[in-house]
């Protein structure tokens, strides 16, 4: 437990960063939530490029959804390992690992001689996400004054929004030169080529902005780097603050403390100490209320309400920007009202969404993509799926990646985020090859399923979830 005398010059005993460090600390928290970039633009990306990937390599519907879901097995590795890999050798060489990774996976997807060579590279690209998505939130949060830490650490979802809504405008920026062509010939490549490459740029630009960043403080405390922990504390909390005490406080926190292993989170009654089975539940919500339904499965919604194919991309477009909208809701409030308020509002919106949505799609008529609804059913689910995504963007979004990072005790912080993370991107997977067969079976009652994860996600706040507002990362115990 921290000490009164360290808590009232920390920003979590009240204080604030000096006006003139906060914007470094904006800047910091930016660079590391490029990552989450990283994400949203590969897992939007490759659904401009299915029905070319589908032609050129002349495979099924099964095949090629196994392509498209490779990348999150490896993101599950690479969220569960980066942990270990981060308490050894340091945040920033992680995210440098990450970025080496993203570049590759861009250049190989974009140049594949065979699918299989394509799914091996998105499943590099995966690792590198997983890492990123581990990484991110753990030094935004070991960086960031605790007054500000739940905005910062909302970067992360910030990030991986704008990144889908990125990597469609790009892709549409690349049919037009295309003549609406995914195979058109661009330079001597398809276009679906040259929409996996791009990502060779923001991989890039997330590389570079790792060198000039600094390192965590409590890293470099861990490895007895005190002096250069000194310099960066006073970068982002400022000079007024107990600079003396403020070390102190991490070193007595770092005492008691050794680098987490996957043998740290055991000893509960289930196996996982308490938390960390938190965290995973966390993790496994997020994804099992079928956000990522929306993203990859969209355009039977779009035309089941008359919508013509061609114009589907401004309608997911649209959804993106109401994504955004949310998660811009979300990073005012988190701080103001707290983490569990928000993911409560978020749980509630999201069940009744989901709930009309399942209502609307029983009255269905057709199979696959060729379905359609009564007009009114139409609109309902139109307007339910927005509503849907805006209630998930400014809650569960937002809060279960600031929760991640601050929740667990500083001795398993770095290993619990990667059980956790890993467990978000399986459940990722999952939602994400069984759509179409659930679809196919009952697609109201698929909804159903969705609805019914969002319900129990409101006795599981209220009873598990702790709040962590305004609370030093010290005091987490």
């Amino acid at each position: 437990m921290t000490s009164s005398t360290s808590r009232a010059s920390a920003p979590g005993g009240g204080s604030s960063p000096h006006p003139e460090h906060l914007g470094h600390v904006i800047f910091i928290a930016a660079a590391a939530a490029m990552g989450g970039f990283l994400f949203g633009y590969d897992s939007s990306v490759i659904n401009g490029a299915v029905v070319a990937i589908r032609e050129r390599f002349d495979v099924g519907s099964a095949a090629l959804a196994q392509v498209i879901a490779a990348a999150l097995i490896g993101c599950a590795f690479g969220a569960a390992t980066a942990g270990r890999i981060a308490d050894r050798i340091g945040r920033i060489r992680c995210m440098q690992i990450a970025a080496l990774l993203f570049t590759a996976s861009a250049l190989g997807s974009a140049l594949p001689f065979a699918l299989w060579d394509l799914a091996m590279w998105r499943v590099i690209g995966g690792i590198g996400i997983g890492m990123a998505s581990v990484i991110g939130p753990a030094y935004i949060a070991e960086v960031s004054p605790a007054a500000y830490r739940g905005r910062l650490a909302s970067f992360q979802q910030a990030a991986i929004v704008i990144g889908i809504a990125v990597s469609q405008l790009v892709n549409w920026a690349i049919l037009n030169l295309a003549d609406g062509d995914q195979r058109g010939n661009i330079a001597g490549l398809e276009a679906w080529q040259w929409m996996l490459g791009v990502m060779v740029v923001p991989a890039a630009l997330y590389g570079l902005m790792s060198f000039v960043i600094p390192e965590s403080p409590r890293f470099l405390i861990s490895v007895g780097r005190n002096d250069e922990a000194r310099k960066v504390l006073t970068e982002v909390e400022g000079s007024k603050i107990d600079l003396d005490g403020r070390v102190a406080e991490i070193e007595h926190a770092m005492r008691s403390e050794h680098k987490s292993t996957f043998k740290d989170l055991l000893g509960g009654r289930f196996g996982f100490l308490p938390i960390v089975w938190v965290g995973i539940g966390l993790s496994l919500f997020q994804q099992l209320v079928g956000i990522n339904v929306i993203f990859y499965y969209s355009s039977s919604l779009w035309q089941s309400v008359g919508i013509d194919a061609s114009a589907s991309f401004l309608y997911s477009f649209e959804t993106s920007v109401v994504n955004i909208i949310g998660t811009v809701i979300a990073m005012i409030f988190v701080d103001r009202i707290g983490r569990k308020p928000l993911a409560l509002i978020g749980s509630v919106g999201m069940s009744i969404s989901l709930g009309l949505a399942a209502w609307a799609f029983s009255y269905k008529s057709g199979v696959g993509d060729d379905i359609s609804l009564p007009h009114a059913q139409g609109i309902v689910a139109l307007i339910a799926a927005n509503c849907f995504v805006l209630f998930f963007a400014l809650s569960w979004g937002v809060v279960v990646w600031v929760l991640l990072g601050e929740m667990f005790p500083g001795r398993i912080r770095a290993a619990a985020l990667g059980v956790a993370a890993a467990a978000q991107w399986i459940a990722n997977w999952v939602i994400t090859v069984s759509f179409p067969t659930l679809s196919d079976w009952n697609l109201s009652g698929a909804y159903m399923i969705y609805t019914g994860f969002a319900l129990l996600s409101i006795p599981f706040i209220l009873k598990w979830v702790p709040e962590t507002k305004g609370k030093a990362l010290e005091e987490m115990g």
